[in-house]
């Protein structure tokens, strides 16, 4: 088991790594899209911030988490190939450790495909119930509205998302 103290007698292992280079520093926080935008509707119903503002403040609160992810992601990347360039150099052949490692930067660099960044007017789209897509369609201008529409065609094709852009459109 690590104990978080390095051996004095070899390198640090990856475990150690991780905690001292990547995450420590960062005072990495856990967020969902959908707590950030349930957090500012909140304030919209209290009246203490337009939904354009909010819708804003959505946006860019999540392109600065994508480009958090994406450095953590990269530092994380890093430190599994060292990690798996000193076991293999040591050990001369592949080892159960190795393909995990081989695994987890996979997994980690699929992480990295699904947080890049898009230009959706209504970010988290996909986890929001209908209800919720519906709420965040007031401020979308003319031609974000008819880009919701065609994605909404397009994936859940929701009659009652579509009927409420198609609303909004007149």
């Amino acid at each position: 088991m690590p104990t978080g103290k390095s051996r004095p007698d070899s390198q640090p292992s990856l475990m150690e790594q991780l905690l001292a280079h990547t995450l420590d520093p960062l005072g990495v926080v856990m967020l969902t899209r959908e707590r950030i935008q349930e957090t500012l509707e909140e304030a919209v119903q209290r009246g203490r911030v337009t939904r354009t503002d909010a819708n804003d403040l959505a946006g860019e609160l999540l392109r600065r988490g994508r480009q958090q992810t994406e450095e953590l992601l990269t530092d994380m990347e890093r430190a599994l190939d060292s990690g798996r360039e000193r076991m293999e150099s040591a050990t001369g052949k592949r080892s159960r450790l190795s393909d995990g490692v081989s695994r987890l930067a996979r997994t980690a660099e699929a992480a990295r495909r699904t947080v890049s960044p898009g230009g959706f007017p209504i970010p988290g789209y996909d986890e929001l119930t209908a209800r919720h897509v519906q709420a965040r369609l007031d401020g979308l201008s003319r031609a974000q509205l008819r880009e919701v529409g065609e994605y909404e065609r397009r994936h859940a094709n929701r009659k009652t998302v579509l009927d409420a852009v198609e609303r909004a459109l007149k």
